[in-house]
């Protein structure tokens, strides 16, 4: 075996490792990322440009890459999209957009299948869901296109979210990963810039005008998700994934909410180091501790991060998400961990310090409690033993 396909295959393996280990597939040679729901598991594919994914409940999901320069490649999103109308001899309606500066198309699918030879019933299989098709990031030799089809038997309407959601999660390129998916920025277009205050705060920032309704669509989706793993043996990956989702979706919508934040709590003439490193993420703790406590025991128990930092109210998980969002911003690694048994959510951040540590993924993360009025690093010790606590980066 030569060298290149050593390096194919080690590629290939990694990519493998993480469709079975729960983690977002990213792929070494087109460089798109996918976080399906955890119910979908690899059934086939080719280990470069196609890949097929089903779940136990009859949801389907096929994603193949057409390289630019290949017999079987396409001009165009538009007639890439045409072509697979035509051989699923679908009635759906088509819809082309742009996501982040590349055409896509979002086709609504409708089509039958004949029943496998040898069966009693000759009936037709009727099927629906939702087909993506989308640039990928370009080559020298051209722009690669990329479509995604997640379908199922019609008449299971509970298949429905899996779709949105699986399709929802595609970033085609590197530079999308921390942006709402492309299903959500077609659903809720984010609109205008506009100016807004940060909770109880002197400073005003900017954030579109529809992020908090597109980021909470988002979580109530990702909630329902959820529940539907809540009773299975898989239930830590699927809330690790519901985090991801949410982080995904709310990173860039936060962006210039948390660079005023930065600049706002920075101490006048400070230098970058780990003082002042520390003295913001103290800051930003504080002010996470004054929001108002919310749940909502009927839903998904998380209040949307835009609305959080700006109208200041959220329980703990919502609190230590959008804390961890600031520190990120600032280049200060930062993360959250969950516990089932506590009922708990806490920041984590990798800096100097005195304080509770954390270990996990070969680090010692300081703790950060976002409900009660305590400093960096403290921890009750009615919620300390790490055995019960689950770290979720992103």
């Amino acid at each position: 075996m030569d060298k290149r396909n050593i390096l194919a295959a080690a590629l290939f393996a990694a990519f493998f490792s993480a469709m079975l280990y729960a983690e977002p597939l990213v792929s070494p040679s087109w460089g798109y990322r996918i976080d399906l729901p955890e119910e979908y598991q690899y059934s086939s594919g080719d280990g470069r440009d196609k890949f097929s994914f089903q779940t136990t409940g009859g949801a389907n999901f096929e994603l193949a890459v057409y390289p630019p320069g290949n017999q079987s490649s396409f001009p165009s999103v538009e007639a890439l999209a045409a072509d697979v109308k035509k051989r699923l001899n679908s009635s759906g309606e088509t819809s082309i957009f742009e996501y982040r500066n590349k055409k896509a198309v979002l086709l609504e699918l409708e089509f039958s299948l004949p029943a496998p030879p040898g069966t009693r019933n000759r009936a037709q299989t009727r099927l629906s869901g939702w087909g993506l098709c989308m640039e990928l990031e370009a080559k020298p030799d051209g722009v690669p296109l990329i479509l995604a089809l997640a379908y199922g038997n019609a008449a299971k309407e509970e298949l429905q979210i899996l779709y949105f959601s699986a399709l929802d999660s595609l970033a085609p390129a590197q530079g999308d990963q921390y942006s709402p998916g492309p299903i959500t920025e077609f659903t809720y277009p984010r609109g205008n810039r506009v100016r807004v205050s940060p909770f109880g705060l002197s400073l005003e920032a900017f954030a579109c005008e529809h992020d908090a309704e597109g980021a909470q669509a988002v979580v109530d989706r990702e909630f329902e998700i959820l529940q539907r793993s809540a009773d299975k043996p898989n239930w830590k990956e699927a809330w690790t994934r519901f985090y991801r989702a949410i982080y995904r979706d709310s990173f860039s919508r936060l962006s210039e909410i948390a660079f005023a934040l930065e600049r706002y709590w920075a101490a006048p003439g400070a230098v970058s180091g780990d003082q002042s490193r520390w003295d913001l993420a103290g800051k930003g703790l504080g002010w996470v501790q004054t929001f108002s406590y919310e749940r909502d025991l009927l839903g998904s128990d998380f209040v949307n991060l835009i609305s959080a930092a700006i109208e200041g109210r959220g329980d703990c998980d919502s609190r230590a998400m959008l804390w961890a969002i600031i520190m990120e911003q600032a280049n200060i690694p930062a993360a959250i961990m969950v516990s089932a048994d506590y009922g708990h959510a806490m920041g984590l951040i990798d800096i100097p310090g005195v304080g509770a540590r954390f270990e996990w993924e070969g680090k010692r993360w300081l703790v950060a409690e976002t409900t009660a009025a305590v400093a960096l690093g403290r921890i009750g010790q009615k919620v300390s033993d790490p055995t019960y606590w689950l770290g979720i980066s992103f």
